[in-house]
């Protein structure tokens, strides 16, 4: 700017216009652009968490007053142990959920972390104000749709919970807690705790309610471990091959699949060449396009070392974005 005009502004308001200016300078504006776009992810993500875990939140609802309350039949964990207290004592189940939960939420705070804990506080305590004040009708009195189906919809609340990154259930939490002190499993220390609730399940209401509600449990279980999985189950596929060019043509243009090749050495055999480079091929595909891969292969060369490994889920990357080729 020219002098005069300077004099004229005075050094006030020249100040503040040469900030301006340096606000709009490019490498300011890439950081503010970069700032936004990274709130805007994390609000995102905040915003998916907590609609996940309202849905599991009605879910754990209806299959906790829908099914098994009105049926006296109890599950694992900590909700387990709450609805074991509740039908032994009579007291407010949704009470009991937060007082047997709150250990695990400091626990939690401890454990894992400031967010996952307040994730998981406000899970259960949307659970319990659930239970207390949603109308839920109840769906049947056979006692085996209610183990099976109370188990469903309550394991699938549970499993939505922890994809919305909190718990409706802290005995995991309790499970990694033991299992960094005591060297148990998390598997292991989670099956001792139910084992317990279910044999006092046995002691103070009935044998049968008991075997009952074990089925309950395993129902609960396979439909978490279904909803944290995924619905959808990929293979990696490690390949070693000396015709790897023909293969990485046929995986990307045939199977329209991303590959990653890693720099390694034969190590195998007698011959003078066990030690020649070679490159080795990593692809990911879905479990309906394992035996077209197979057979693609084979084609190419038969001879080829291939391992195979399962993956629950993944993220980024082609597989979730182009359709199977047939």
């Amino acid at each position: 700017m020219h002098p005069l005009w300077k004099k004229v502004l005075g050094s006030g308001i020249w100040t503040q216009v040469s900030s301006i200016q340096a606000l709009r300078s490019p490498a300011r504006t890439f950081s503010h652009g970069k700032g936004m776009r990274s709130l805007q992810i994390q609000i995102k993500r905040l915003s998916l968490d907590f609609f996940m875990l309202t849905l599991g939140i009605l879910s754990a609802g209806f299959g906790l007053k829908g099914f098994l309350l009105p049926n006296n039949f109890i599950d694992g964990g900590a909700v387990g142990i709450s609805l074991l207290v509740s039908e032994v004592t009579g007291w407010s189940l949704s009470s009991l959920l937060v007082i047997i939960n709150l250990p695990f939420i400091l626990l939690g705070y401890r454990t894992i972390g400031k967010e996952f804990a307040f994730k998981t506080a406000f899970g259960i305590l949307a659970l319990s104000l659930a239970v207390a004040v949603l109308p839920y009708p109840q769906i049947t009195a056979d006692k085996l749709l209610v183990s099976v189906f109370g188990g469903f919809f309550l394991g699938a609340g549970i499993g939505l919970s922890v994809r919305g990154g909190g718990v409706v259930d802290g005995t995991e939490v309790m499970a990694i807690y033991a299992s960094r002190r005591l060297g148990l499993t998390i598997g292991d220390f989670i099956l001792i705790i139910n084992f317990f609730i279910f044999s006092v399940a046995a002691w103070l209401l009935s044998l049968e309610t008991a075997m009952y509600s074990i089925l309950t449990y395993l129902a609960a279980s396979k439909t978490v471990n279904f909803i944290i999985e995924g619905i959808e189950e990929y293979t990696g596929v490690t390949i070693i091959s000396i015709k790897t060019e023909e293969i990485r043509n046929m995986i990307l243009s045939g199977l329209g699949r991303g590959v990653t090749i890693y720099k390694g050495e034969k190590g195998f055999g007698k011959r003078e060449d066990e030690n020649k480079e070679i490159d080795i091929l990593y692809t990911v595909v879905t479990r309906l396009e394992v035996n077209q891969l197979n057979k693609e292969i084979e084609k190419i060369d038969p001879n080829a070392f291939v391992i195979m490994s399962s993956i629950k889920d993944t993220r980024g990357g082609m597989i979730k974005k182009r359709p199977l080729s047939h």
